[in-house]
């Protein structure tokens, strides 16, 4: 495992020109990555498509829908009841069941969290595995020098120019300190 610097270009071009700026530098051009990030959401890790089986931000919303359900279809039934004179005896079962749905729809919303995780941004992402720790202050100021954005810090492996244990949801660590 190694420590890994890199960064992030809008485009194809320039993330060539890194790679070989990375490689004039002395970086060795088998420990040196370039590849697309896709956008968050859509690194197709199912079958279907998608990253996760379930949104980190949605982990409550099937105790919020829950208690939804509860209320609502007890608030439903109760306003049924109290039409049912109007509406005859079908009105607490049908206030019921169009309580609960709705009551169901808007507990599960409000349980529903904002994902707080940092994410990449979608990219031509450029990496070097660093021989040894003293190389990290040139690789940043060669990505730095060529416009690259969101320079971060990882551990990992890149063999034969792949860098092979990425993992796209793994929340970036950023060399803000190191850039400035």
């Amino acid at each position: 495992m190694s420590t890994i610097i890199a960064a992030r270009f809008e485009q194809q071009e320039q993330a060539a020109h890194a790679v070989e700026a990375l490689v004039e530098a002395g970086f060795a051009r088998e420990r040196v990555s370039s590849f697309f990030v896709n956008p968050a959401g859509q690194h197709d890790r199912f079958a279907v498509g998608g990253d996760r089986g379930k949104s980190p931000g949605a982990e409550e919303t099937d105790k919020g829908a829950a208690a939804g359900v509860a209320a609502g279809a007890g608030a439903g039934a109760a306003a049924g009841l109290a039409a049912a004179p109007v509406s005859g005896p079908l009105g607490p079962v049908l206030g019921g069941l169009v309580g609960g749905h709705l009551g169901g729809l808007v507990g599960s919303l409000s349980a529903t969290d904002d994902d707080p995780a940092p994410r990449r941004l979608a990219g031509m992402l450029v990496a070097v595995a660093l021989a040894e720790p003293a190389q990290e202050q040139r690789a940043v100021r060669v990505l730095q020098q060529l416009q690259g954005s969101e320079v971060e810090r990882a551990q990992g492996q890149i063999e034969q120019g792949d860098w092979i244990d990425f993992d796209p949801l793994r929340a970036p660590q950023p060399l803000q300190d190191l850039i400035d």
